[in-house]
């Protein structure tokens, strides 16, 4: 299948892995983000249309549809990518730093999702929201960022239900570690607390995960392509793990893991 699709925080990491993919797949793709160089240099390499654009803004998230809507003739499918984190308990958070979190990761998405539920309702289209393991299982000091992204896969679920007999599909998917430049960074930063490389910090941080590594930016990226495809034409309303199995673990039996 190919067709048309808008990726939000298309410029770097899983974004930009989401857009080449669904490029090489023959889609056309619409990269959006707030810095101009990233997708730029994204669109570029796809033959895309880089749309900049704040879509945590109300009036930038309706621009930024409707200009991927001129740009590429409609909307088969929406990424809703864009996203931030900011570290801390309930008591280190402030409110305001709480409330850039949910409105970057939830409201943007819900702004974006509402002004292009219209156009992917006549193509009876799909919408997907790169949530996180994070939306399933809680992690210390990440009282923001856990609060968003389980809010992000309920407002798929949400549209699911809303939507789903009019012929739109709302999924969201969950990685846990990725390895991306984000992602190199945290564990180069873990790395140092430990006295131990990249490489291992990589290890460490998924010892309990059965599957012992971090995903790939190809493996995420090619779940989100899948879902956006007939094969997944009766996946509706899923919160999908990408995660090596993960959220499966009771990790307090896991005792003689070191």
């Amino acid at each position: 299948m190919s067709g048309a699709v808008l990726v939000t925080g298309g410029g770097t990491g899983i974004g930009e892995a989401i857009a080449r993919r669904f490029a090489a797949d023959g889609w056309r793709v619409a990269v959006n983000g707030r810095r101009r160089e990233p997708i730029a240099a994204v669109a570029a390499a796809i033959d895309g249309v880089p749309v900049q654009g704040d879509t945590a803004d109300p009036a930038e998230a309706e621009r930024v549809v409707a200009e991927s809507v001129a740009a590429l003739g409609g909307l088969d499918a929406v990424i809703l990518n864009a996203g931030i984190a900011h570290s801390g308990t309930v008591l280190e958070q402030t409110p305001e730093s709480f409330e850039r979190v949910l409105r970057t990761n939830v409201i943007g998405s819900f702004l974006v999702a509402r002004a292009a539920l219209p156009h992917v309702l006549e193509r009876k289209g799909s919408l997907i929201a790169i949530s996180s393991a994070a939306a399933l299982t809680a992690g210390p000091q990440s009282a923001a960022y856990c609060t968003s992204k389980a809010a992000l896969s309920m407002l798929m679920k949400s549209i699911a239900v809303d939507y789903g007999e009019a012929g739109i599909r709302a999924n969201s998917v969950c990685p846990a570690w990725v390895r991306t430049d984000m992602g190199d960074a945290m564990m180069d930063e873990l790395g140092e607390q430990h006295g131990i490389d990249r490489e291992e910090a990589y290890r460490w941080a998924n010892r309990f995960t059965p599957a012992r590594r971090p995903a790939t930016l190809d493996e995420v990226a090619g779940t989100v392509v899948f879902l956006a495809s007939p094969d997944a034409g009766y996946v509706n309303g899923t919160a999908i793990p990408i995660d090596g199995g993960a959220t499966s673990v009771n990790v307090g039996l896991l005792w003689d893991i070191q």
